[in-house]
């Protein structure tokens, strides 16, 4: 992509999706996926009505060619399948509402000039590099799945190492050897069969877990994971492999066994997981069916427990003691708890006085 640009007008019935694209191997695209199912995916799941409502207000902008590679005599498009797509929905007009979908109607004008399409014809291997920094580290990022994947892709097919990748495309931070060691381990799980992606929970898999999680001691330490710049195919040993797969579910979950993830979010779940398995006593709750909550109380240490616990406690009674002369309606069972409260209070002051200076004898709480 680093030589003079020529753009050329091609017909859009001359081009065709690219089914290696990162972004649609999200949703099982394959070679052999007919292009109506991937029309159907890119509207669906990639916001197309918005190019749509846009190109067929303004028209197609020239300066946004597509980026076309010419493989077994079809023109591929590597750049621009959301682009393509929301032509291919205008000009097919009235089949496409028939699917239920908002189509703008077109002048025989905007039609004519929507049949052909500027283009940039050059090879994966030339492009990968304005790809690359375009979608993984860019102005239009891909999702984290789709970065990983294309990384992979570069990385495999060019034998590029995956410190200059990051290098041509600008990475300061190592997002490029994380990402690709999340979909080494996610591609190990599955090759070493204890894990299959098609049984992932929830609609998507949040890949985002899996490859900040591996920068996490716990779970780094939990399963021994190689360096994230160690460019390895199977980056977890083969002792750790039940470990990833119990990892994995809690991730993902598994839907052949009915078993969300533990995992819904990366704040604070993730966290509360990398401190889970970081604990033998926690894990062992966790394998044994505790909640999340339940097994993270007990990775967590005493003392932290005990001085939240006194805190919210303190809490909790200065708001009950605001509320008294309003929200006491003199009931004797609020008395009572109230009782129960204060000799639960006094014996702990004592017990805590006791440790605190053990010479001394036990004192009631003073006034």
């Amino acid at each position: 992509m680093n030589k003079a640009l020529n753009v050329v007008p091609t017909k859009v019935s001359d081009l065709h999706f690219d089914y290696e694209n990162p972004r649609l191997a999200e949703y099982g695209i394959t070679k052999a996926t007919p292009e109506d199912e991937i029309l159907m995916v890119l509207w669906e799941a990639m916001d197309v009505r918005e190019l749509v409502q846009s190109i067929s207000a303004s028209g197609f902008f020239p300066h946004e060619a597509l980026v076309v590679a010419k493989e077994d005599g079809r023109n591929i498009v590597i750049e621009g399948n959301r682009r393509l797509a929301a032509v291919k929905v205008l000009l097919g007009g009235g089949k496409n509402k028939d699917l239920g979908w908002a189509v703008p109607s077109l002048s025989q004008d905007a039609r004519a000039d929507l049949e052909t399409l500027p283009t940039i014809f050059s090879t994966r291997e030339d492009a990968w590099r304005f790809l690359g920094f375009k979608h993984v580290n860019g102005p239009a990022k891909w999702s984290s799945y789709a970065k990983a994947s294309y990384i992979a892709l570069v990385h495999k097919t060019f034998g590029i190492p995956l410190a200059d990748i990051a290098n041509q495309i600008g990475d300061r931070h190592n997002t490029v050897q994380r990402l690709y060691r999340g979909l080494m381990v996610l591609e190990q799980a599955e090759r070493d069969g204890v894990y299959e992606r098609e049984n992932v929970f929830r609609t998507r898999l949040a890949f985002s877990h899996l490859y900040t999680g591996l920068d996490y001691e716990g779970i780094s330490n939990f399963l021994s994971v190689a360096p994230k710049e160690k460019e390895t195919e199977s980056p977890v040993p083969q002792d750790k492999l039940k470990e990833l797969g119990e990892l994995c579910v809690w991730l993902y979950g598994d839907r052949s066994q009915n078993l969300p993830p533990v995992v819904e979010t990366q704040n604070p779940h993730l966290r509360m997981l990398n401190a889970v398995v970081a604990n033998r006593e926690a894990v062992a709750a966790l394998r044994a069916g505790e909640d999340l909550n339940k097994s993270y109380e007990i990775s967590r240490p005493a003392t932290s427990v005990f001085e939240e616990a006194l805190l919210a406690a303190k809490r909790e009674l200065t708001t009950a003691r605001a509320a008294l002369s309003s929200g006491y309606d003199k009931s004797h069972e609020l008395l009572k708890i109230a009782g129960s409260i204060a000799n639960m209070a006094e014996d702990l002051y004592n017990e805590m006085e006791r440790k605190a200076n053990p010479s001394q004898k036990k004192t009631r709480i003073a006034e």
